[in-house]
């Protein structure tokens, strides 16, 4: 067991580095037309939602915290990216949406960023090794415990 304990340590630990390293990577290097890269990341999440989002439902697609999320959206509306509506299931809630300038800086930043992660990855990884990856991570978070999984949904739809 314990070569085991230590072979699932190093892998934490290469996965966290790997995905630390790119997405400093991204941040950094990518284009993001003068948006913060975490903007980007809530109209990613809004842009896969017809009707919008809570803001809890946000909170777990953007992987934010709530004052973070509540925050960006403070901004992203002053600017017209987001707006609010009431939501049709709780009165007390509302629905964040995009406007439409909003989903039109979605399409063009996604365009770019696809194409930097494509760069990023493809660099390293042949295709085969790209669809292991893609299935180790769905098997992570599919045997993630509930309260966890909950926070992280795994990607279903291709913004490229």
């Amino acid at each position: 067991m314990a070569g085991v304990s230590r072979l699932a340590n190093e892998a934490w630990e290469a996965m966290f580095r790997a995905q630390a390293t790119l997405a400093r990577e991204f941040e950094y290097e990518g284009d993001w037309g003068g948006f913060p890269p975490r903007e980007y990341g809530v109209l990613y999440a809004l842009a896969g939602a017809k009707d919008g989002l809570r803001i809890t439902d946000l909170i777990d697609d953007a992987l934010l915290t709530q004052a973070g999320v509540s925050r960006l959206v403070a901004r992203m509306e002053k600017r017209g990216l987001v707006e609010r509506r009431p939501d049709p299931d709780d009165a007390r809630a509302c629905r964040i949406v995009l406007t439409a300038e909003g989903r039109d800086v979605q399409r063009r930043l996604g365009r770019a960023h696809a194409r930097h992660v494509t760069t990023a990855m493809t660099r390293a990884l042949t295709r085969e090794q790209l669809q292991t990856l893609r299935e180790l991570g769905h098997a992570l978070l599919a045997a993630a415990p509930a309260t966890a999984a909950h926070h992280t949904k795994a990607p279903t739809r291709d913004t490229a």
